[in-house]
């Protein structure tokens, strides 16, 4: 599949017990990182287990248009051999990032301190996403970026010829925002100081430390205080990417709302500023066993055990935002299939990701049957407990991966059949989640087949 071409419309039905072992690819983010960071090492960074959807095979593109030597020398197998800090060359052509706004955010904040200059852009639904957000404390560094009405793309940053280090305070809870102003950060000379009121996930502030750099982490009473020394010498890794918990989430979550399903997902990442999906799940009434648990690559993981469970709604607590913002999606589609209410607040950045995921949820579950209220910072979704959802229509994804496979999801324990317009956009990060599903016994078919 994929997410730049013609539309696929896909249909989900009602299946019979979900089986068997679920091997999910790697972790998005650190997929990202791992190449971003290797790039400007200096010397040879290995990297296993990579996640090659679009959106990172769209981030490796980019490492070598600003002069590293990115290589793939087998599934999931990859070398970096990087330039150093400073050592970006300019790209002789527009960098497109395709549906990834952790591309393109981290990207411009790696480069924004290098005496370059570089034009972004994207598919359609990145191309409507704002990236004022990033280039607004990139301005504080030096760097200069000019772009579409609203700070979108297509957008050129000249990057800043003498930076200067900043302090900056994340006005959103935001790992990409905060992950550009440390990028920014390593070719500045001086203390790069990133606030965050709310704590995000902390793959950047891990990774950085793994490549050499002079990063601390203090708590204090105004947030989370990262400290950053500009212009080290990173040195290069081995990295092991592990299994991405946001992937994970749509074969867990379909397990526990077919009914008899029983699967084994192996390696899933528990950092605990990603796990927040997992702990809702739990208090629904999950039945998920964390198994084996052990470090992979700097990260937590365990293998999680899933069953078919009777759940029951829940108010999910506001604070755990940040640690889940992306699996609200799929969160709506197990509540849809709870006993009860569950209600979700704080969770107005899901209307500034790849499409107004809350709108999108909305939509799509009203047209299922499922009883929803929602204001700009919440969603509400009234259960209709097990098999309960009637199903029977077609969702619209807006370009949108995790919109698109919760629907599938959805379908599958619906009376009814759920079809999504353009599944075409799951190749960004899940490339293989049509062959994985199929394999644990889930039925779900392109329209044209």
């Amino acid at each position: 599949m994929s997410g730049h071409g013609t539309a696929i419309p896909m249909t989900a039905r009602k299946s019979g017990p979900l089986k068997g072992r679920a091997e999910v690819p790697g972790d998005k983010s650190i997929s990202h990182r791992s190449l971003i960071l290797g790039a400007m090492a200096v010397g040879e960074t290995k990297v296993t287990g990579l996640l090659e959807g679009q959106d990172v095979l769209d981030t490796a593109a980019a490492m070598r248009a600003f002069g590293a030597e990115v290589t793939q020398h087998g599934p999931g197998d990859w070398s970096v051999w990087g330039v150093g800090v400073g050592g970006f060359r300019e790209p002789e052509q527009v960098i497109d990032c395709g549906n990834s706004g952790t591309g393109v955010r981290l990207i411009m904040g790696c480069m924004a301190t290098s005496p370059i200059t570089a034009t972004f852009t994207g598919d359609a639904s990145l191309r409507k996403r704002p990236m004022g957000r990033v280039t607004d404390p990139l301005a504080l560094f030096g760097a200069q970026a000019y772009g579409r009405q609203g700070g979108r793309l297509p957008m050129t940053i000249i990057g800043a010829k003498d930076p200067m280090p900043v302090t900056y305070t994340v006005p959103m809870p935001s790992a990409q925002v905060k992950s550009a102003v440390l990028l920014a950060g390593l070719n500045t000379p001086g203390q790069t100081v990133v606030i965050e009121k709310e704590p995000t996930r902390d793959h950047s502030e891990r990774m950085l430390r793994g490549f050499g750099a002079d990063l601390t982490v203090e708590n204090a009473p105004e947030g989370r205080i990262i400290i950053l020394t500009g212009q080290p010498e990173l040195k290069p890794q081995t990295v092991a990417v592990p299994r991405d918990p946001s992937s994970a989430a749509f074969p867990v979550c379909a397990a526990l709302i077919v009914e008899g399903s029983d699967i084994l997902v192996p390696g899933v990442s528990q950092n605990p500023t990603r796990n927040g999906l997992y702990t809702t799940l739990v208090e629904m009434g999950a039945d998920i066993d964390f198994q084996n648990p052990r470090e992979e690559g700097g990260e937590p993981v365990a293998d999680l055990r899933v069953r078919f469970s009777s759940l029951k709604g829940i108010e999910v607590p506001e604070e755990r935002a940040a640690s889940m913002i992306d699996e609200y999606p799929i969160l709506s589609v197990v509540a849809a299939c709870a006993e009860g209410t569950t209600i979700m607040r704080g969770i107005k950045e899901l209307r500034v990701k790849e499409s107004d995921r809350i709108d999108a949820m909305a939509r799509g579950l009203e047209a299922c049957g499922v009883k929803i209220e929602e204001d700009e910072d919440t969603l509400i979704v009234h259960g209709m407990g097990a098999g309960g959802v009637p199903g029977g229509a077609t969702a619209k994804t807006h370009i949108d991966h995790r919109i698109a496979m919760s629907f599938l999801v959805l379908g599958l324990a619906s009376q009814k059949p759920v079809s999504v317009d353009d599944g075409s956009p799951i190749a960004t990060s899940f490339p293989v989640f049509e062959d994985l599903m199929a394999g644990l016994g889930a039925r779900i078919e392109r329209a044209n087949k």
